[in-house]
C-alpha cells in the first residue's frame, strides 16, 4: 500500500525539524540575530519610553519577517539535487512535499516570534490588556504560517532556475506587505481596542492565496530540476 498524503507531509516535518535539530542554525544563529537587530534599532532610537512603545510592534514584526521568511528559503535551499532526486524516486508527491517544508518552517517561526516577542517586550515596554496576549496567540502562528509558505516558494523557485536567487527578493518584497500590515495592524488594534477582524481575515486570505499556489507548482517546479 502507497503512503498516503499525511504520511508524507509528516515525514517531510520530521526531517526538516530533524535537519534543524542537528544543525542548530535557527537555535543558534537566526534567533540570536533578530534578537540583537531588535535591540540595536532600540539603542539607535534611544530611551524615549513613549517612542519606543509605538516603533515597537511595528519593528518586531519588519523583524521577524525578514528573518522569518529567510529561515523558510533556507530550510528549501539547502536541499541538493541529490536529495531532491532521491524524493522524486521514492515517489513522495510533490505537493505534500511543499507542505511539509512549509509546516516544519512554521513550527520554527512560531519558535522565533516567541523568543524575540520577549525581547520587544523587554526592551520597547509593549503593553497589552490579558485579552490582548491572548489574541496574539492566534495572530503569531496565522502571520508564521504565512511567511513559511511565501518562504518556501520563494526558496523552490531559487533552487530551481538560473537566477533564482535573485529572484528571491522580487518574490518576496510584494506578497510580504499584506503580510507585514495586517500582523502590525492586528497588534495595534490589540492596543487601541479598534479589533483585528479585518487584519486577521486579510492574513488568512493571503495564506490561503500563497497555500494554493504553492501546492499547484510544486510539481511544475519539481519537474524543473
Amino acid at each position: 500500500m502507497s503512503p498516503t498524503f499525511s504520511s508524507q507531509l509528516r515525514a517531510v516535518v520530521r526531517r526538516d525539524l530533524d535537519r534543524e535539530r542537528r544543525s542548530g542554525e535557527v537555535v543558534w544563529i537566526t534567533i540570536p540575530f533578530g534578537a540583537i537587530a531588535l535591540i540595536l534599532v532600540q539603542l539607535a532610537v534611544g530611551a524615549d519610553v513613549p517612542v519606543l512603545r509605538e516603533l515597537g510592534p511595528g519593528l518586531y514584526w519588519a523583524v521577524v519577517l525578514l528573518f522569518g521568511v529567510l529561515i523558510s528559503v533556507r530550510r528549501t535551499t539547502v536541499e541538493t539535487p541529490a536529495q531532491r532526486d532521491l524524493i522524486a524516486l521514492l515517489g513522495i508527491d510533490p505537493a505534500a512535499a511543499f507542505a511539509g517544508r512549509a509546516l516544519a518552517s512554521t513550527l520554527l517561526l512560531i519558535g522565533f516570534e516567541v523568543i524575540v516577542g520577549g525581547v520587544a517586550v523587554l526592551f520597547y515596554d509593549i503593553q497589552l490588556s490579558a485579552i490582548g496576549w491572548v489574541l496574539t496567540a492566534l495572530i503569531l502562528p496565522v502571520a508564521a504560517y504565512g511567511m513559511a509558505v511565501l518562504g518556501t516558494i520563494a526558496g523552490s523557485i531559487a533552487t530551481r532556475a538560473a537566477i533564482g536567487p535573485a529572484l528571491i527578493p522580487l518574490i518576496v518584497a510584494p506578497l510580504a506587505v499584506p503580510l507585514l500590515l495586517a500582523a502590525a495592524e492586528s497588534v495595534e488594534g490589540l492596543r487601541n481596542g479598534t479589533g483585528i477582524l479585518p487584519w486577521m481575515l486579510l492574513m488568512v486570505t493571503v495564506d490561503l492565496v500563497l497555500s494554493i499556489a504553492g501546492v499547484t507548482t510544486a510539481r511544475p517546479l519539481m519537474e524543473t530540476q
